[in-house]
């Protein structure tokens, strides 16, 4: 007889969930001050993220100063729309999960080709393709989604595992300083404010209680903000320099042009996004205990790609799932989605207003990327965790985790090492978390599923929904905390 799942409290049991008129906690509003602070904390941990791309893509066109600084407001609120169709939804729209959205890091490279040194028309090219690319991939997300058969536990905990470590660089770039050509990068100022952030947040979490602690995140950026001040790393002059208010005017570069080979390469960059938006999905669902079948991640994909094709009207770029909010949420314990709107809606204000954006943009990067180790090691401890439920002892799995790990490190580890690839693969082969997860698809499919033998052990089935067990073997499921 199977075991019966043991949960650590009636929330987390979906059949004790059924039986009462209780909500999931994904489905549960808090108190409007702890939905704000919560919610501003997501936006906080991500807001570094969403103004990145606009800050590399604008000088490589050609843009100015004042212009760059003009996307950067229109990302932030296109990166709020996207997120309140991802936590709210409506109609097939939306995973209603706490699932934040953003500027995808994905499209960098072939965005700088397409448009670089082509100001304002080349900003017009890019948005031309992204339309085309996320219309695509909207009526492509009810056929994308069926591939959630092909991610069960020993594909998706390689993935989320990849989703942290790949993004741990990013936190060790902002605790230098965030900017390579500056006289102070990697300074022992730089290290040590990190550090110190790193190591208020840890104590905050050890010595705090109740919803204190589920914010040590954002105290901690507020505590190291404030002692960044005297050792003289934090900047004023964006609030200084910032407008009141100000709206994304639609088009403002102009109508979107439509060129044949930036359309391809953002089709690429879009099917790339949506892998990874349906890996970070499956995490989600997995650490909130809602896990994500194929309806939920459908419209997940139809909010990401929906959110993308609106974006560029407001001079957005492509949005996509952002895997340090998943760490957040892993490590605060607070499953709403409704205080992921909460954030969503602060990202639209922010876009609004440029000066309360500039205030955000007051917290020095070393400072972030302190907050940023624990958040984006929150995410990779989740994968190795997801990974203990793949039973690594059966057939080749712990030979697909190997070599995917492997495989997904090597832009980490070595980012020439396809320097002499074709740009065109460079924007697959330049994203670990694409590359590793296109591997343990494919070595899944290999061992666990072509030419499987009848009776083979059901732990190595590919068609196992994520997180579930075989009920042949008559096995517990696993619940994630």
């Amino acid at each position: 007889m199977a075991a019966k799942p043991r949960f650590r409290n009636a929330a987390q049991d979906p059949a004790a969930l059924a039986g009462s008129d209780r909500k999931h906690p994904v489905d549960e509003t808090l108190p409007p001050l702890k939905m704000f602070t919560s919610g501003l904390q997501h936006v906080a941990a991500m807001y570094a993220g969403v103004v990145a791309p606009p800050m590399i893509v604008g000088p490589a066109v050609g843009l100015s100063a004042k212009e760059t600084a003009f996307l950067m407001g229109a990302s932030l609120f296109t990166a709020g729309i996207a997120t309140l169709l991802q936590t709210l939804g409506f109609w097939r729209i939306g995973a209603r999960l706490p699932f934040v959205n953003g500027v995808s890091f994905a499209g960098v490279t072939p965005m700088v080709a397409i448009g670089k040194d082509r100001g304002h028309d080349g900003i017009a090219v890019i948005f031309g393709a992204i339309i085309v690319a996320s219309l695509l991939g909207f009526v492509l997300a009810p056929y994308f989604c069926k591939l959630v058969r092909f991610f069960p536990p020993v594909v998706t905990g390689t993935v989320i595992t990849l989703i942290g470590v790949s993004l741990l660089p990013v936190a060790f770039n902002w605790s230098q300083g965030g900017n390579s050509t500056a006289d102070d990068y990697g300074s022992m100022t730089n290290i040590t404010m990190a550090a110190a952030t790193l190591a208020i947040v840890l104590a905050l979490r050890k010595l705090l209680r109740g919803f204190l602690q589920q914010i040590a995140i954002l105290l901690g950026l507020v505590i190291g903000t404030l002692i960044a001040i005297p050792v003289g790393i934090t900047d004023f002059s964006p609030v200084q320099d910032a407008g009141v208010v100000g709206f994304p005017t639609p088009f403002h570069f102009g109508a979107p042009q439509f060129e044949i080979a930036a359309i391809i390469s953002m089709c690429i960059v879009m099917l790339v996004c949506m892998t990874e938006s349906t890996a970070d999905m499956l995490a989600l669902g997995r650490i909130v205990d809602r896990p994500a079948d194929e309806r939920t991640i459908e419209g997940g994909l139809r909010a990401d790609t929906l959110g993308s094709a609106i974006s560029p009207l407001f001079n957005g770029f492509m949005c996509s799932a952002f895997a340090q909010n998943i760490g957040l949420v892993a490590m605060t314990k607070v499953r709403s989605r409704f205080v992921v709107a909460a954030g969503g809606g602060i990202l639209i204000v922010l876009g609004l207003v440029p000066v309360a954006a500039s205030v955000v943009a007051v917290v020095p990067l070393p400072v972030l990327g302190g907050a940023g180790i624990v958040l984006f090691g929150s995410v990779a401890a989740s994968g190795i965790q997801t990974l203990a439920t793949a039973a690594l002892e059966k057939g080749e799995n712990a030979l697909i985790v190997a070599a995917a790990v492997g495989i997904g490190l090597i832009p980490i580890a070595a980012p020439e090492f396809y320097h002499a690839f074709p740009e065109d693969l460079l924007v697959v082969l330049d994203s670990g978390i694409s590359t590793g997860c296109v591997v343990a698809i494919l070595l899944n499919l290999a061992f666990n599923h072509i030419g499987r033998r009848p009776g083979a052990d059901a732990d190595t089935n590919p068609e196992l929904t994520p997180g579930s067990e075989p009920a042949s073997k008559g096995a517990a499921p696993v619940a994630v905390h």
